[in-house]
């Protein structure tokens, strides 16, 4: 079922601020009706006993917003979200129109019989890029329905590696939400546990904009985000820590940004106590990360009101924001079963101060 919803669900395009298509997927497959703020956030509640649980993920990806329309039909772009701009040159892309279509463009690499020898190792800005939709005229592009605004994103893609893994377009964060989707499944059919609000949340990749507001207005007790966490597992990350495809899911002891908002996570002792008893008592595989330049909507969402206990959770993901992300399935089946002990265990005992 997990890897059903994520193939379903990295096929769909959804920019921050543009996510409705990703929303609507998804609450056709939650197992109870759904509400929305003004922000699109997908709210669904499972009620319980107290303390009260906000599990979270968000189901925007990154991407580009058309700036400017050229006379001969080329397209330029502004970059949302974290685009690595040395993997950009003749990636295919879409632009989505207000009627739901997606129409395909090619963001344009320099002939090579062209190319100086000093341009040979140039990373060009994303500015400095454009899009060629073939329609060789700005009254034809917009004609098509293409406009200043209009959202752009990697073509949908999805590909099955071998060992169970998958490789895409926004698996950041579409693995995430076929995770949530499993573990709703599981609270409809519970009897007793905490109340547990599931969110899926907008435009994280938009400065961290649709959780906040969420859990200022549900105010959780407890946050569980559920997020990619960065492999280490090939020659370009060794040296950054130890999480690797395959072994299981991870749980987050530090994140800090450190790229201008200073921002981060210390977990909640009492939730790193609980999951890791879970899945000692489970035997699943926890795996452990550190990490510095990362950062996730939790690192507000704790935030809130007199504090929010929090913990990330997630899974390991190679190769991130590129357009061809890679994850493994069973880690994220372990994650749901992870979560979903793990949520039963918490009752009126759980103690919410860090000491």
């Amino acid at each position: 079922m997990i890897a059903d919803d994520l193939k379903m669900l990295m096929q769909i395009p959804g920019l921050s601020g543009h996510e409705a298509r990703v929303a609507e997927a998804i609450a056709e497959l939650m197992p109870i009706s759904c509400t929305t703020d003004r922000l699109g956030n997908l709210i669904a509640t499972f009620p319980g006993t107290d303390p009260s649980v906000m599990l979270f993920t968000h189901m925007d990806q990154l991407g580009f917003i058309v700036r400017k329309i050229e006379e001969d039909g080329l397209i330029r772009l502004h970059r949302m979200g974290g685009v690595p701009e040395r993997a950009l040159p003749s990636q295919a892309v879409v632009l989505s129109t207000r009627d739901g279509r997606d129409i395909p463009g090619v963001l344009a690499n320099k002939s090579h019989h062209a190319t100086q020898p000093d341009e040979k190792y140039t990373v060009l800005r994303a500015a400095e890029l454009y899009v060629d939709t073939g329609h060789g005229s700005k009254l034809a592009v917009e004609a098509a329905g293409i406009a200043i605004g209009t959202p752009v994103t990697y073509a949908p893609n999805v590909i099955e590696l071998a060992q169970g893994r998958i490789a895409g377009t926004s698996v950041d964060d579409r693995a995430g939400c076929a995770v949530l989707l499993d573990v709703a499944r599981s609270l409809a059919n519970r009897t007793g546990g905490p109340t547990v609000h599931v969110v899926f949340s907008t435009q994280e990749e938009f400065n961290l904009r649709g959780a906040l507001p969420a859990a200022q207005s549900l105010k959780p007790d407890i946050a569980i985000q559920i997020d990619l966490m960065l492999a280490s597992d090939t020659p370009d990350t060794s040296d950054l820590g130890e999480m690797v495809l395959g072994g299981g899911p991870g749980m987050s002891l530090y994140s800090f940004h450190g790229r201008g908002t200073l921002n981060g996570v210390l977990p909640h002792p009492g939730l790193v106590s609980l999951f890791e008893g879970v899945a000692q008592d489970r035997r699943i595989s926890l795996q452990r990360s550190a990490q510095v330049g990362v950062l996730t909507d939790l690192s507000y969402v704790q935030q809130v009101g007199a504090g929010v206990a929090s913990i990330d959770l997630g899974f390991a993901m190679r190769y991130s924001h590129s357009s061809l992300e890679v994850c493994q399935l069973s880690d994220l089946e372990a994650l749901s079963e992870l979560l979903i002990a793990g949520i039963q265990g918490i009752g009126p005992s759980f103690a919410l101060e860090r000491w």
